[in-house]
């Protein structure tokens, strides 16, 4: 999103690349009309995190193939 700033009003900065997040899957946490989650918000994933998430019905933990998802572990950066 050109010209898009963080709440800082910086200039965005790539949440993560490996793996590659974002709703466009460029990094960044950046939106767009169909991104009905609006997934702005980077963060690092802790093991708490990905068993609420999974326990809320959003397995975050578990690789999804078809979808190019290799699954997060704790550590990793991710738009939420």
């Amino acid at each position: 999103m050109p010209g898009a700033k963080n709440v800082l009003r910086k200039p965005l900065q790539p949440c993560s690349m490996d793996p590659v997040t974002g709703w466009f899957r460029n990094g960044c946490c950046d939106t767009g009309p169909g991104d009905l989650g609006l997934h702005v918000i980077c963060c690092e994933v802790t093991e708490e995190f990905l068993t609420f998430s999974k326990q809320a019905g959003n397995d975050l933990s578990t690789p999804v193939p078809e979808f190019q998802f290799p699954g997060l572990k704790p550590g990793d950066r991710w738009c939420v």
